[in-house]
């Protein structure tokens, strides 16, 4: 093979919002595989908040980049040689990989994925790790009951917009919180939730929450963190329980993120409040996959996906989330599936 891998190497860790500087394309020899591997060719890349964090060389759940490496995240790709019996060239395959065009493979790293089921795309949205934060965040810590509230901060994100769908399922009053109009037209047009808030737009949010959520607020999908959620806070029910998913409200800050404290609210409400990340649940990942994919089936959870083109816009497409350009799941499509 006479092509290139192109590849994208954080270079320099971003103090604040990240800007191109932080990222350079290079050019590399594509590794042609051995026993037991197999090359793969990226189809789609996904972009995620939590990548950030892994921008900064400090101790987290999960290890920092490293300067001048390969940043890692979710790809789905096209088998293109195979040299293991476990997977064949044309396999779909699902793995960690990041941000590069060809990546040669253990049989091990990566994972097949059934083209039947819904699109491709999906595995790495709504049917991958954003629709299992959402199912096991919701479901295991926020444990909504018919006829309690739901409010979601990030609401038309990859994770919010699943999250308020299985609340409705659930037999919930769903509250979202976005950032623009069209968002907000999504969430009740499309995803029939119950009331929406532009947070941008407000003059008063806990005045809007107040009349969106005339029975208080029972579960709080935190998404963001901030100023949104010291309002929320405010409107808690007793035992009202708080899934922490993300604060991308605080992810490009430069100072600590002060404000007012959580413990006297949690304490008077008798509420629940845990941070998770999605990894905490691995071993119910294929029940949690099962169930979405039959709602998905069955018409009761619906998708959106915001897709850009072109594998030099991957950093424009990562910077894209901290301005809220999207609706639904993030993706960079690379390249086509081989005729």
């Amino acid at each position: 093979m006479n092509e290139k891998n192109k590849q994208i190497l954080l270079v320099k860790r971003p103090k604040g919002t990240p800007d191109s500087d932080s990222f350079q394309v290079i050019e590399s020899d594509i590794k042609q595989p051995e026993n037991g591997e197999v090359l793969i060719r990226t189809l789609y890349v996904s972009v995620d908040p939590y990548l950030r964090g892994r921008m900064i060389d400090a101790p987290s759940y999960v290890a920092p980049f490293q300067l001048n490496e390969v940043i890692e995240g979710g790809v789905i790709g096209e088998v293109l040689e195979s040299k293991t019996d476990q997977l064949n060239q044309g396999d779909i395959v699902i793995g960690g990989f990041g941000w590069q065009t060809y990546y040669t493979a253990k049989a091990t790293e990566v994972r097949k994925i059934d083209q039947d089921i819904a699109p491709i795309s999906t595995h790495l949205g709504i049917l991958g790790m954003t629709g299992l934060t959402a199912y096991f965040g919701l479901l295991d810590i926020g444990k909504p009951k018919k006829n309690e509230t739901v409010v979601i901060s990030g609401a038309a994100g990859a994770v919010g917009s699943v999250v308020g769908q299985i609340a409705r399922i659930k037999g919930a009053r769903v509250v979202g919180i976005a950032g623009s109009n069209e968002k907000l037209q999504y969430l009740k047009e499309e995803l029939q939730f119950d009331e929406a808030i532009n947070y941008k737009t407000t003059s008063n949010l806990k005045d809007d929450l107040a009349s969106a959520c005339p029975n208080g607020v029972d579960v709080y999908f935190d998404n963001v963190g901030g100023e949104i959620s010291d309002a929320v806070h405010a409107h808690l029910n007793k035992f009202a329980r708080i899934p922490v998913c993300g604060a991308i409200s605080s992810y490009n800050l430069e100072g600590e993120d002060v404000g007012p404290r959580v413990q006297t609210t949690l304490i008077k409400k008798s509420a629940f409040m845990q941070g998770f990340t999605v990894g905490d649940f691995a071993n119910q990942f294929p029940d949690g996959t099962a169930e979405l994919a039959k709602w998905l089936n069955e018409g009761k959870l619906q998708y959106q996906e915001t897709i850009k083109e072109g594998f030099e816009n991957i950093p424009d497409a990562f910077l894209d989330l901290f301005k809220g350009n999207n609706i639904g799941k993030l993706l960079v499509k690379v390249a086509d599936i081989s005729n």
